[in-house]
């Protein structure tokens, strides 16, 4: 049947070897696959599958030639992927992308197209075929370069897409050893230096309390971020963050680390700092929602877990407006409380937590709102994830009489009887 129609395109008939595969495939569809055995059903799939591929050859041909003659343009179309999304109701990045294939096809070595119509390699195939042998140095000649399309069409017959891209990238190799390493070397410029050309970052307002991150980075500065976010990322025993969550909080930590530290360059004539604006009420001893200086609000359960640290500087404003407290030093955990603190608890106190103590906050016991002081009788070290736990409620802790050790008191879903518990991790001899 493929003979035949083969014979009729090469005669002109394509018209006519269309239409005779129009009646085999209406005979197919109207076949009971049920009644084949499990060897005929494979045969068919397998054959169906060939076929397949090799209409989709005549397809990226037809497209090819549909584009070069400008049948979009004749129809009012912007362009011929635009033409092609219109006429058979696909997706216009599908549509573009076929465009791209035949572009890429036509422009392939002969025995790429050669394979692609004998069904020997899929569309996909195809694709990272002509992209690898694309890739190639121009000085290598058309001999090398064909030699190489060959290489990676023996390479289909085993390897799926993925793979075969990857061998794609080091077919010299195998074609032309001696010329690969210093093509790879000069690929391998090229490829740092677009990197490094498009790294990019943004964050932008959700709209809803939140903002989205994303952005672009080179090897170099991935292996960088990766190598500082990674070792915070390992779950804990029984939590329930999801890997993304991980990140992000470990992305937080290691910025609240840089924060602590004197290295950063003054931003406005001060050191980096997260301003809180935030309405004090005297009679009633309680803050109301706060304020960043970027415009987003914060309930006050945030401000205060917030304003328990001393590189955050709690703007307290009266009932005019009028500033009451910019961040006085004797509500903050200092530098020489923090070393007492680093000293007595060694990383987070909350039980069961390894985080050690260059990435934990200082926490007040009793708020300084409430009359707490800032002294280690009432402060203590939690890591950022234990310090919002503390804040939310449930779980209490104070600094036992005895011997001046955190101590914390569960909630009774955790422990009906509420047992004492500390952390036994950093004391661990």
């Amino acid at each position: 049947m493929l003979r035949v129609l083969a014979h009729l395109c090469d005669n002109g008939g394509m018209d006519t070897a269309l239409a005779l595969l129009a009646q085999g495939v209406e005979a197919c569809v109207e076949s009971r696959v049920w009644a084949l055995s499990g060897t005929a059903l494979v045969d068919a799939l397998d054959t169906v599958h060939q076929a397949k591929q090799r209409l989709a050859a005549v397809e990226l041909a037809l497209v090819r030639q549909v584009d070069a003659v400008g049948v979009a343009a004749a129809s009012g179309a912007s362009s011929t992927g635009a033409w092609l999304a219109d006429r058979f109701r696909v997706s216009v990045p599908a549509a573009r992308a076929l465009v791209t294939q035949a572009t890429a096809v036509d422009a392939a070595p002969q025995p790429l197209r050669e394979a692609l119509a004998a069904g020997a390699v899929s569309v996909e195939q195809a694709k990272v075929i002509a992209d690898a042998v694309a890739a190639l140095p121009a000085s290598l000649g058309p001999q090398i370069v064909t030699q190489a399309a060959t290489s990676l069409i023996g390479s289909a017959a085993q390897f799926d897409p993925i793979t075969l891209r990857r061998l794609g990238q080091r077919v010299l190799d195998t074609i032309a050893p001696q010329i690969a390493e210093e093509a790879d070397r000069k690929a391998l410029e090229r490829e740092e230096r677009r990197a490094y050309q498009n790294r990019y970052l943004s964050i932008s307002a959700a709209g809803d309390g939140g903002s989205r991150l994303s952005g672009y980075l080179d090897a170099e500065d991935t292996a960088v971020v990766r190598a500082v976010l990674d070792p915070l990322t390992l779950p804990r025993q029984g939590e329930d963050r999801t890997a993304g969550q991980r990140r992000a909080d470990a992305l937080i930590e290691a910025l609240n680390l840089a924060l602590h530290t004197a290295e950063l360059p003054e931003h406005g004539g001060d050191r980096p700092q997260v301003v809180i604006t935030v309405a004090y009420d005297p009679l009633a001893q309680r803050l109301a929602a706060g304020q960043l200086d970027t415009g987003e609000r914060l309930t006050p359960e945030t401000v205060r877990r917030l304003a328990c640290d001393a590189q955050i500087l709690p703007a307290v404003l009266g009932g005019a407006g009028q500033p009451l407290d910019l961040g006085r030093q004797r509500r903050l955990v200092n530098s020489a409380l923090r070393r007492a603190l680093v000293i007595r608890d060694r990383g987070c106190a909350f039980p069961g937590c390894d985080r050690s103590a260059r990435w934990c906050e200082g926490h007040h016991v009793i708020h300084w709102n409430r009359g707490g002081r800032t002294e280690p009788g009432n402060c203590v070290l939690l890591c950022r994830h234990h310090h919002r736990v503390i804040h939310q409620g449930g779980w209490q802790v104070y600094i036992d009489n005895t011997d001046a050790l955190p101590t914390f008191i569960p909630p009774t879903w955790v422990d009906p009887l509420q047992r004492p518990r500390r952390n036994k991790y950093h004391r661990r001899q």
